[in-house]
């Protein structure tokens, strides 16, 4: 579709001869982007044949003649376009507007696997010619060396570290899996026309050397490809379910985790060299099963479902691997040695063959698949694809996988076949370090005061306490410090419990099962949203104790199974959290209990609710600090203990209570390990943006190789679809990971800029919600002037869009409210404030505004976390369009409310990309990235359409005309527009 044209002013790709004939570009494409001009002109044919085919010609036309109205609307601001434009939308038909939708939709599509085609493509040239992108293991490495730091030093730190990024599921998940297996067919064929170029060049310069069979025959099969697209349905017509979320984040496992992560540790090793192994550091962790706040779908079923569909998944790969190893492992005993291990693992075999007498790894190998066989059927009830043997004597645990597979490796290698160890065997054995047989650690997550309701009710019907709700904190601390001392269960035998507790009860019972189930890493952390107050955690700790989690009292050495995780999310939660974890951990035996459970306490930060809240600056600003307060208290904590217990003396082990060096009697705790959580979302607006930089951004000291970080929604897929884009974006996680802790590239601000930024954020907030929060009407604006309403009814996840059923901002979820603003190209909350806040900190009274801009551009170049921040901003000022958001503001019924707040958001965002422009020094947008310039001025003649259309069809759908078409095109084009912006939808 779409020949891939933009307008004259912005350097188009080169004519196509199919759908939409291209303007004539005013200059060449450069040479490094020919083939992504290829590729996209390419799709854009294919595509317009198809409809050609599909539709008809007369739809083809229509499409065309959409797209120029629209172009030149976007290019010349010509008003006889736009009246042209608005005529002609509002005399098409429903089914009409659903079909051109649609085209420019699927377009948007397959110019993003284009776009990541190219990417993958120009990085292996950079690796060829010996020049290594930023972000890449193989930078972060060459910088490590050259500051000094040994590999054995590398290596000691990635054995303390604990780097993972976790999937969760939002309610603004657009793409269906039927859409994104299609998708991967897609790119797979044109990694394979990329091959058939290079194979060409290596017999002759230049491309006329493919063979005419070979191409004709991939684009055959990509033209099948996108038919399918065509005739496969976009949008789902019942709601999503939490199991349908499930399978959807499994599919990311299968095409991407399970093979590409052995791929970095192999990269690692092989860079920090044979001698230095690589201790498993980088895990997968998943919300999706566990996360129930907010959403009523999840419980205890769907937990279990979780972990039992994640073990099959883990499992199956590995029964396709052990396969594949059994074919490979030809040996004969006759001609190569094996260890006595080796032989005892194939004489343990049922594998009797007579055919196999004589090939030990054979024979290991089938019993291998047997034990694996037999352990699916027991943990997720599947059966294997294939039987050598009967399944049979199930594997007790991951580890003793591991064992079985570590005893091929050593005989491997110990008898000259290490080069057939390192093809199939060595990434078997890392993806089962790395995943077990519980593939990714699944969290659970509640709101805080859903527990509460829960210990309210188990203490009414105990007798203990009829009214928990109405404690001020310190009655509640007392109580329930009172409670953990007591062994004795809080749930009397014959009671009848309401379903809410009942429910949440058999979510703490079902993690305890899944752990002996599983194995400890299946489970690992219980996230308290809205955490305002110590009790909050102390809740949970007592739920753990009334299933069996907590273990003992917490004066008798008690233990527990899950970290006590607080999520600490509006403003004022971002400035209470390091007051909170003092008081939490000078409680009486707090410390003892975590130290004695691992010693690892995580914090979670929430972006997206803390921009909702206080506006872009201000959550940034606010968690940055908050993250600098609750480093310097777990130093101070840690610090005030002893260094370890007295010398000579064994380490507590168990149940039994640490002493401390050198004194008797007296405690030893052993550090405890901090390690920040960041509850990034996609959207800058919920704490997205480039990782790498982000990472390296964080204040000094709050890295030191622990971080875990969401990856929400829309935004797997971008990231994680492709595998090779997958590989390189959780590369960048570790090398981000490696620098901020190796390196410390980011010092400690200074006291001006620390100064700056406090007045910067005052201001910035203020401004923020005076607009939102303060100004009369603004929320009907918001919901008249965005797509809000639609997104809400659309069939997108499982949680609803808002916590509560109101039309309030404040019960709205976050990612709904950002992926709103997106969609009608105000992308507000990147931005609003910022202009403002500068303004008045430069122009503040017995300031002098030249020595204040001059700060603010010295912050700029020398502090990354200013830099970063201001950086996202750009990327999203470039993202926006005030023409396009002045024709959904259109949709709000009050004239004088539209002209009100339209008027207020334009000269703010004016004055912010004013101010931005003078801080930088940089007069166009993007100005430092070229790349992303480039892909969004060829893409937005193309997402345009769908702006117009669905602001159409909204006025329809408003005024009463319920054509299921309209309501499908409308969703249609949410689709196509968060598919165009990527990271703004």
């Amino acid at each position: 579709m779409l020949s891939a044209s933009t307008p004259r002013s912005s350097g188009a790709y080169p004519q196509s001869d199919n759908f939409v004939t291209a303007e004539t570009p005013t200059r060449r494409a450069h040479e490094n982007e020919r083939p992504l001009v290829e590729d996209i002109r390419l799709v854009g044919r294919i595509l317009g044949d198809v409809i050609r085919e599909q539709e008809g010609e007369a739809a083809y036309a229509l499409v065309e003649k959409i797209r120029q109205l629209s172009v030149a609307y976007r290019r010349d601001a010509d008003a006889a376009a736009d009246a042209a434009l608005k005529k002609l939308l509002k005399s098409l038909s429903s089914e009409q507007t659903v079909s051109v939708i649609r085209a420019f939709t699927y377009f948007s599509h397959l110019a993003n696997l284009a776009e990541d085609r190219h990417h993958i493509r120009r990085r292996a040239v950079h690796e060829r010619a010996g020049s290594a992108q930023e972000g890449s293991i193989e930078v972060a490495l060459a910088r490590l060396r050259a500051a000094g730091i040994a590999p054995g030093a590398v290596g000691r730190t990635l054995a303390a570290s604990h780097v993972s990024p976790v999937l969760t599921a939002h309610p603004t998940e657009v793409q269906r899996k039927s859409i994104l297996d299609a998708e991967r067919d897609i790119a797979q064929l044109l990694t394979e026309r990329d091959e058939l170029r290079e194979r060409a060049q290596l017999f002759k310069a230049g491309r006329d050397a493919l063979s005419p069979r070979q191409l004709a025959a991939n684009e055959a099969r990509l033209r099948a490809r996108v038919a399918h697209l065509w005739q496969t349905r976009l949008l789902r017509y019942s709601k999503l379910t939490v199991a349908d979320e499930i399978e959807n984040a499994l599919s990311y496992y299968e095409s991407t985790f399970l093979r590409e992560i052995p791929k970095i540790y192999a990269d690692l090793e092989r860079e920090l060299g044979p001698q230095h192994a690589v201790a498993p550091f980088l895990r997968m962790g998943q919300w999706i099963g566990g996360d129930r706040d907010g959403n009523p779908n999840v419980g205890a079923d769907t937990l279990a479902l979780a972990l039992r569909r994640q073990a099959e998944v883990a499992l199956r790969h590995y029964l396709t691997e052990v396969h594949h190893l059994g074919r490979e492992l030809s040996l004969s005993s006759k001609l190569v040695e094996v260890t006595p291990a080796m032989r005892a693992l194939a004489e343990r075999s049922p594998d009797t063959s007579a055919h196999r007498d004589d090939e030990p790894y054979r024979r290991a190998l089938t019993g291998v698949y047997a034990r694996l066989a037999a352990t699916l059927r027991e943990l997720a009830g599947g059966e294997a694809a294939r039987h050598a043997v009967a399944p049979q004597d199930a594997y007790a645990s991951a580890d003793d996988f591991l064992q079985d597979l570590r005893t091929l490796d050593t005989s491997l290698r110990s008898h000259r076949g290490a080069a057939l160890a390192a093809e199939r065997l060595q990434p078997l054995i890392r993806a089962v370090q790395v995943f077990g047989f519980h593939l990714a650690t699944v969290d659970l997550r509640q709101s805080s005061d859903q527990h509460e309701r829960v210990v309210a009710e188990l203490l009414a019907a105990a007798r203990l306490e009829p009214d928990y709700a109405a404690l001020d904190e310190a009655q509640r601390r007392a109580l329930l410090l009172r409670l953990l001392n007591d062994a004795r269960p809080l749930r009397v035998p014959g009671a009848t419990y309401s379903e809410h507790t009942r429910g949440e009860l058999a979510i703490f019972e079902t993690a305890a099962q899944v752990l002996r189930r599983y194995g400890r890493a299946a489970i690992r952390h219980c996230i308290i949203s809205h955490t305002e107050t110590v009790s909050d955690l102390l809740e949970v700790l007592l739920l753990q104790k009334e299933v069996g989690l907590m273990r003992a009292t917490l004066d008798a050495g008690a233990t527990s199974d899950l970290i006590v995780v607080p999520l600490f999310e509006t403003i004022a939660d971002l400035r209470n959290a390091a007051p909170i974890m003092r008081e939490f951990y000078q409680l009486p035996g707090v410390a003892a209990l975590v130290a004695r459970s691992g010693g690892e306490q995580d914090i979670m930060l929430g972006y997206s609710d803390s921009n909702k809240d206080g506006g872009i600056f201000t959550s940034n600003w606010e968690l940055y600090r908050a993250e600098i307060a609750l480093v310097a208290l777990f130093d101070e904590m840690n610090a005030s203990r002893t260094a370890g217990p007295p010398q000579g003396a064994a380490a507590p082990l168990g149940g039994s209570e640490p002493r401390a060096a050198g004194s008797v009697g007296a405690p030893f705790i052993p550090p405890i390990r901090l390690r920040m959580f960041h509850g990034r979302g996609g959207t800058v607006g919920r704490g997205g943006g480039p990782s790498y930089q982000a990472i390296l951004a964080q204040p000094p000291g709050t890295v030191r190789g622990q971080i875990r970080l969401t990856e929400q929604g829309e935004v797997i897929a971008s990231k994680y679809a492709n595998p090779e884009i997958g590989r390189r974006n959780l590369e960048t996680l570790v090398a981000a990971t490696l620098e901020a802790t190796l390196l410390q590239p980011t010092q400690p601000a200074s006291p001006a800029f620390l100064a700056a930024a406090e007045q910067l954020s005052q201001a910035s907030m203020a401004a923020y919600r005076a607009l939102v929060y303060e100004t009369p009407g603004f929320t009907d604006y918001f919901f008249s002037a965005t797509p809000i309403r639609e997104i809400a009814q659309l069939n997108l996840g499982s949680r609803p869009a808002s916590r509560k059923p109101s039309q309030k901002i404040e019960d709205l979820r976050a990612i709904p409210w950002g992926f709103s603003w997106g969609q009608c190209r105000l992308t507000l909350p990147g931005w609003f404030g910022f202009g403002t806040a500068v303004q008045a900190f430069i122009h503040a009274p017995g300031a002098k505004p030249a020595a204040r801009l001059t700060l603010l551009r010295r912050m700029h170049r020398q502090w990354p976390f200013f830099r970063t921040l201001l950086s996202n901003m750009d990327m999203v000022l470039a993202k926006s369009d005030l023409a396009l958001a002045k024709r959904y503001s259109a949709l709000v019924p009050d004239a004088r409310l539209r002209k009100q707040v339209f008027a207020a958001i334009e000269a703010e965002w004016q004055r912010t990309s004013e101010m931005l422009t003078r801080i930088t020094g940089e007069r166009q947008r993007l100005a430092a990235n070229t790349a992303l310039a480039r892909s969004i001025r060829h893409r937005f003649p193309y997402i345009d359409p769908l702006h117009h259309l669905q602001v159409e069809l909204i006025r329809r759908w408003r005024a009463g005309q319920d054509d299921d078409r309209v309501q499908t095109g409308i969703h249609i084009s949410i689709n196509g527009i968060a598919a165009g912006l990527r990271n703004t939808g």
